[in-house]
This record gives structure tokens, sequence and C-alpha cells, in this order.
């Protein structure tokens, strides 16, 4: 008879991954805190650092390799002549 996998929920996820970035207690009691084992509790806390940069990226403006597209130069120059006249 087989076990079951166990899920957890991203909720739960970044509850621990932010306790271990904090490093208020160490990544084994936070597993034995959490009943977790201290793969799990590493492996989120990396996945965390590494998606925490885009938390700050505009949802607004696609991303475009090379050149800035046409739309996006004609509303910054729309914002820069705007700044300028103040």
């Amino acid at each position: 008879m087989s076990k079951k996998r166990i899920t957890y929920t991203p909720e739960f996820k970044s509850k621990v991954a932010l306790a271990a970035v904090r490093q208020e207690l160490t990544v084994s009691e936070i597993a034995a805190k959490n009943k977790v084992h201290s793969v799990n509790v590493t492996k989120w806390k990396s996945q965390l650092l590494e998606r925490m940069s885009g938390l700050f990226v505009d949802a607004g403006v696609k991303k475009t390799t090379g050149t800035t597209s046409c739309g996006r130069q004609i509303l910054l120059r729309r914002y820069w002549q705007a700044f300028e006249w103040q």
C-alpha cells in the first residue's frame, strides 16, 4: 500500500520560506516546527530569493528584446514633454 504524496499550499510554503529568510531559527528548527523536511525549507527559500526581484517589475509593461517598442517611445516622449512644462 503506497502513501499519498503530501502537497503544501503556496501560503504555507511562503510562510516557511520567509521564516528561513529571516534566519531567526535554523533550517532544522523551522523544518521540525512545521513538520517538513529540511530540504524542502532550503528549496522554498531559494525559490523565494530567486523570484523576489520579479515582484517589483511593472506588470503593465511588456518585456521587449533589443530596442524599445515604438509605443513605449511615444509614452516616454509624452512623459518628458509633460515633465519639462512643470
